[in-house]
């Protein structure tokens, strides 16, 4: 009997050691680490982080506090091995001065830092203005129409590389004028994000909802407000937000070509009369107001942008 049953189970019949007993009752412990190394990562980032109390306010305000504390340091230390370059307490004082009056005007050439900030937003407020009412159409037409992608797209792909200051002879050659030159150089600069991210968010709507659309006979202005429209948003306030970010950054440089009323040109006049605090305050005013332009963008396009929320 005990020979038919060694026959039957051959190799099977081999004793059993503790160590693969305790791998039989538990699977876990006799994987590999290949196979044991990603279900650690998963486990990892599923895990919540415990968080500590004050610390969402900690990082929202010690970061920011010590990066600008170590500009300033960088900057101190530059302001003392060159004798030519403003220590942060002189450009401070000289700020105060400054913005003590900024909108003073006592020649079209000499007026306070106020209303040289006011003409360049309104130059790229123009510029801007006209890049969307232009950008924004044409991206619905690119991304709904085939024939005027194929069409458009050796165009964008030639246009949209060049630097906007290469437009500005053009412009003063059309125009004949440096203010609507530079508005010129602004709208050019400002046009392709608008077009690109409009075109694109149109070709990524769902086939679904256009079938829909299909099968209910709707028309195309229906198409458009009811299902185009509420679904490009997001894209389309992406592009208006490069291409305010871009105009602001131009028009400083275009003003300091063309001259006349502007904070580019202010900083080139400031440059001329070797007065370095005030480029200094200039560079941060630049900075101040294009951060607050990004910022009132970034806070409309949340309005208008719903995310999932995982909880």
């Amino acid at each position: 009997m005990s020979a038919v049953v060694e026959s039957i189970m051959g190799d099977n019949a081999k004793p059993v050691s503790r160590s693969s007993q305790a791998a039989q009752a538990n699977p876990a412990s006799h994987a590999s680490e290949e196979e044991v190394a990603p279900m650690v990562a998963v486990l990892a980032v599923r895990s919540p982080r415990k968080k500590v109390a004050g610390s969402g306010l900690f990082l929202r305000v010690v970061p920011p506090v010590l990066g600008l504390a170590l500009l300033v340091l960088v900057w101190q230390v530059i302001a003392l091995k060159t004798s030519s370059f403003p220590t942060p307490w002189v450009t401070l004082k000289e700020a105060a001065v400054m913005f003590s009056d900024p909108f003073y005007r006592n020649s079209p050439n000499d007026q306070g830092i106020g209303w040289n900030v006011l003409a360049s937003l309104q130059r790229v407020g123009m510029g801007f203005g006209l890049a969307a009412l232009v950008g924004i159409p044409l991206g619905f037409a690119i991304g709904r129409v085939e024939f005027l992608s194929r069409m458009f797209n050796p165009i964008i792909s030639l246009l949209r590389p060049v630097s906007p200051l290469a437009w500005l002879p053009i412009g003063l050659l059309v125009f004949k004028s440096a203010n609507p030159a530079a508005i010129w150089s602004i709208f050019i600069c400002s046009i392709w994000p608008m077009i690109i991210n409009t075109a694109v968010g149109v070709q990524r709507v769902p086939q679904d909802y256009m079938n829909v659309a299909r099968v209910l006979n709707l028309s195309e202005w229906k198409v458009l407000t009811k299902i185009l429209f509420p679904s490009v948003l997001p894209y389309m306030l992406t592009g208006v937000r490069l291409s305010i970010g871009t105009a602001w950054l131009v028009i400083v440089a275009a003003e300091m070509l063309t001259g006349g009323v502007g904070i580019g040109f202010w900083v080139w006049d400031e440059w001329n009369n070797l007065n370095v605090p005030h480029i200094i305050i200039a560079i941060v005013v630049i900075g101040v107001v294009g951060l607050v332009l990004e910022q009132l963008l970034v806070a409309l396009a949340k309005a208008f942008t719903y995310e999932q929320v995982n909880n």
